[in-house]
């Protein structure tokens, strides 16, 4: 058979046929040569044989790639919210090839055939059009391949499981309800197509804006490219290019969104169950919250709160009072969220129903009937939060929530999921006009119900931040709300697998993340639960959550000594709230993640990238987290570039190594980079209560330059937006041997009226003066946990960990300061 081909071939190539021609006789179509060019200020567009496109500077980093089989329709993106910036582009061109060059890097156009290539400045490669291949079309589908680099690692891709470095695998982005899913699972609930490639120490993003099923390969099933694309519309990506990763990620936030400041109270301890009922229940879970000093902010009930699980409505036998109710937890330091879904019951005589018939809000089928689809209230129609009306509609009915002192929202089930998981194609969404099949919606219905429970919600609440959790989502939702994992097991791989989905997310661009702390499907071992609610500790949203038939799983339910570390961890994370909330709010400034994976800091070290180190994760601008599994008693460390403390006994490690060091489930391995600048205050039980008048601002000595900015608001109102704030920037400088307190920004005072400076591994001997006076320096011990009772049958006791160090006081007022040592 072989040996016919061969010969056919032959014949053909006699005859004169090319084997161009025969790769045109197949059903792929690829873009073929460019025919005509036009350009157009900072942008160039082209026809080739068999496409449309344009290349278009969106900034000096950034280059924007559209191409279709048809020329192409008017722009629109539910992502992208900026518009094309004014760079200085110079766009030159000849017979074999475009170049459009900017201050940042270099794109060259190949006209035989149309093929991308982007360079550094400087020449270098940074990606590539694989060559013969390039983009091409399978019927509707629209594909992009792409030179794979020696060495090449991809990291992010949003909510997506497996290896931190996708090198070797493939996934598809289809916004699915994967109850208990496997580690290995794909898709799971959300959709974030943005990636970033990092080979030969350069480092690159690629978004691309296809909202329908799309498909991504990194050297899965082949040796020779990567690539992505979609069943449907335009091949349509961004690419960026920065020398740093953190600023790829700042790039793509500043074309997809950033997320507002969060309310402070969603920062705190979050105690969450399916499901908290009736109405005593909640009370009981709330009053041991208070009685056995856990601090907590919130409590989250599921859809048995609802009359038959009809969205908008309420349990009147279990839940009679929802705004006494509300009332009374606030009393108690504690706010409610509450599940919403989108399913509305198709059932005559329910006011939300005939409400949504009377405005015309449901997706509908092509013969304009409503679809009608099974979840858990029976039958339901679905509003379309595509169209404006819908999402109008959808506010006015969540403002019942908010007029009876509900907090927050949490969007589930919206991926859409049904009974059978098999929505029909042909099903009509409206797209903000543009009208569009179930297949090019599906991805961003979760997205626009977010926005819609964020701006309603906002409108609802007045100057009050609202907060926003949601399952499923698309690129830009940042913008609007937090994400959750999903329904998650409770196992060891889970846990783990949660940091990485999280550190997976960071690099994506969403900074307000979360996973179900202890697993929601099973029933985790008490060492399991002790273990994942420390690393919950060093999460942005902090919530334990259990499914239905599960047992409990609040933090008394696993036994004393369980209890202690859990309320540590906790007591911690309270104490943090400053540098926490800090971070939060250079996320709404540049999109840095909470939870950063070492690839942002330490992106070309080969260690990141190593499976044995790939849980590992930082937690803002400080802290580096080693989640090892309960049972494990001794671990690997890896400790990249630098100098490194052990947060609980001071201990300096130097970076680039492995350390193996013994491990105790009363203890997270944290630990903290030299010349860290680590903000705390006094333990409180909620947010809703005030801290002690001083700010305690620990600083650990280094050799590298650090800048802090500390912040704070009031917390829970929009004033921030008009200049109601306290910031102040803090400054290591390791050469000059200062630290610098800035002079304070903002309007609002600040509600520390002190600092003290907890001075971490300068020697007995280092003098400190303030302001060129010698300070005032005390000797105290610092311990960051409490004892621990080991209930061992010897009954040995496990002391926490402390440590000696320099300790000053000084008046906050808005001056600049400089501590010199």
């Amino acid at each position: 058979m072989k040996t016919l081909f061969k010969t056919w071939a032959a014949s053909l190539l006699a005859m004169g046929v090319a084997t161009s021609a025969l790769a045109q006789s197949t059903p792929v179509k690829g873009a073929g040569n460019v025919t005509n060019t036009k350009v157009n200020g900072q942008q160039i567009n082209i026809t080739t044989q068999n496409a449309f496109a344009e290349v278009a500077v969106y900034s000096p980093s950034v280059i924007r790639v559209r191409m279709d089989k048809q020329p192409l329709a008017a722009d629109f993106s539910f992502a992208v919210i900026t518009k094309p910036g004014s760079a200085k582009a110079n766009i030159s061109q000849d017979d074999n090839q475009v170049t459009i060059s900017t201050d940042s890097l270099r794109t060259v156009i190949n006209k035989k055939p149309f093929a991308v290539t982007f360079y550094t400045t400087d020449g270098q490669i940074i990606n590539q059009d694989e060559k013969g291949l390039g983009t091409s079309w399978v019927n509707e589908s629209v594909t992009v391949y792409k030179h794979m680099q020696d060495g090449e690692h991809f990291v992010g891709l949003g909510e997506k499981t497996g290896n931190l470095d996708r090198k070797g695998s493939g996934y598809t982005n289809w916004n699915s309800d994967t109850f208990g899913y496997r580690t290995d699972q794909d898709p799971i609930y959300s959709t974030i197509p943005f990636y970033i490639g990092v080979h030969h120490n350069l480092n690159y993003g690629i978004f691309f804006d296809n909202t329908y099923q799309s498909d991504f390969n990194f050297g899965a099933s082949n040796n020779r490219f990567s690539s992505f694309g979609a069943r449907g519309g335009e091949m349509n990506y961004y690419f960026i290019y920065h020398k740093n990763v953190a600023d790829i990620i700042t790039s793509y936030t500043a074309l997809t969104g950033r997320m507002k400041m969060p309310p402070l109270w969603s920062l705190g301890y979050q105690q969450n169950r399916y499901s908290y009922y009736p109405e005593t229940e909640v009370f009981r879970i709330a009053q041991t919250l208070r009685e056995k000093k856990i601090p907590a902010d919130g409590i989250t009930l599921d859809i048995h709160y609802m009359d038959k699980y009809k969205v908008f409505t309420w349990d009147k036998t279990r839940f009679p009072d929802p705004a006494k109710m509300t009332a009374k937890l606030k009393d108690m330091g504690l706010k409610l969220t509450l599940i919403v879904d989108p399913g509305v019951k198709a059932e005559k005589g329910y006011p939300v129903y005939e409400s949504g018939l009377k405005s015309d809000i449901f997706i509908k089928y092509p013969d304009s009937t409503n679809y009608t689809g099974e979840v858990w209230p029976g039958w339901c129609h679905f509003p379309d939060f595509t169209a404006a009306a819908g999402r109008n509609w959808w506010q006015t009915e969540i403002k019942k929530y908010a007029d009876v002192g509900v907090s927050g929202i949490w969007n589930d089930m919206n991926e859409i999921s049904t009974w059978g998981q098999k929505m029909p194609d042909n099903v009509i969404f409206d797209y903000e006009g543009k009208k569009a099949s179930h297949m090019q919606a599906h991805n961003v219905y979760g997205l626009e119900m977010a926005r819609a429970s964020f701006e309603g919600y906002r409108s609802a609440l007045g100057n009050k931040r609202p907060f926003i959790l949601t399952r499923s989502g698309y690129s830009g939702l940042q913008r609007y709300t937090a994400i959750w994992t999903g329904d998650n097991r409770a196992e060891d791989d889970h846990m783990l697998l949660g940091v990485r989905l999280l550190s997976s997310l960071g690099l994506s661009g969403v900074p307000f993340t979360g996973m179900d702390i202890g697993g929601f499907t099973g029933n985790p071992t008490v060492g399991l639960y002790t273990r994942w609610m420390q690393i919950g500790a060093f999460s942005p949203y902090f919530r334990n959550h259990t499914g239905v038939n599960t047992k409990s799983a609040e933090p008394w339910a696993f036994g004393e000594e369980a209890l202690e570390i859990t309320r540590n961890y906790i007591n911690l994370r309270y104490r943090l709230l400053p540098f926490l909330y800090s971070s939060f709010y250079e996320a709404t400034q540049n999109g840095k993640p909470i939870v950063r994976s070492m690839a942002i800091n330490y992106t070309h070290d080969p260690e990141v990238y190593n499976a044995k180190f790939q849980n590992q994760y930082e937690f803002g601008n400080g802290f580096l987290i080693a989640p090892f599994i309960s049972t494990d008693t001794y671990g690997t460390v890896y400790l990249p570039e630098g100098n490194w403390y052990n947060l609980y006994s001071d201990e300096m490690m130097a970076g680039r190594q492995q350390k193996i060091m013994p491990v105790s489930v009363q203890k997270l391995p944290v630990f903290v980079k030299e010349s860290s600048i680590i903000p705390m205050q006094s333990l409180i039980q909620s947010t809703a209560e005030k801290p002690t008048d001083t700010l305690t601002v620990h600083i650990y000595k280094g050799n590298r330059n650090n800048t802090f900015v500390y912040y704070e608001d009031d917390g829970e109102s929009y004033n921030y937006e008009t200049g109601s704030f306290y910031k102040r920037t803090i400054t290591y400088n390791a050469a000059k041997k200062q630290i610098v307190f800035a002079k304070a920004e903002g309007s609002q005072s600040s509600k520390f009226k002190h600092i003290t400076l907890q001075m971490h591994g300068f020697a007995n001997g280092t003098k400190l003066s303030m302001d060129g006076k010698a300070a005032n320096v005390k000797t105290q011990f610092v311990s960051f946990l409490t004892p621990v009772s080991s209930f061992d049958p010897q009954g040995t006791t496990n002391s926490a960990e402390g440590h000696d160090v320099k300790t000053m006081t000084i008046n906050n007022n808005s001056n600049t300061f400089t501590l010199s040592y």
